[in-house]
């Protein structure tokens, strides 16, 4: 019918819940056991961690494969 326009229910997500996220301790005995596994030296260690040098090139998050 002309005139007449089917409207679909639009699902939002309420601005006010987000959920947060747990505090996470990075020196917590299973953050260290995994990071030994993980890093080959202290450079690693910190750039794993989020401490990055100035000049450091960007990583990529995954592995593009060929």
């Amino acid at each position: 019918m002309p005139g007449k326009e089917k409207k679909g229910k639009v699902l939002r997500k309420s601005a006010g819940k987000k959920q947060k996220k747990p505090e996470v301790d990075i020196l917590s005995p299973a953050a260290m056991l995994n990071l030994y596994y993980i890093a080959h030296n202290i450079a690693d260690c910190l750039q794993l961690r989020g401490f990055r040098w100035p000049g450091a090139p960007k990583s990529k998050k995954g592995k593009n494969k060929t």
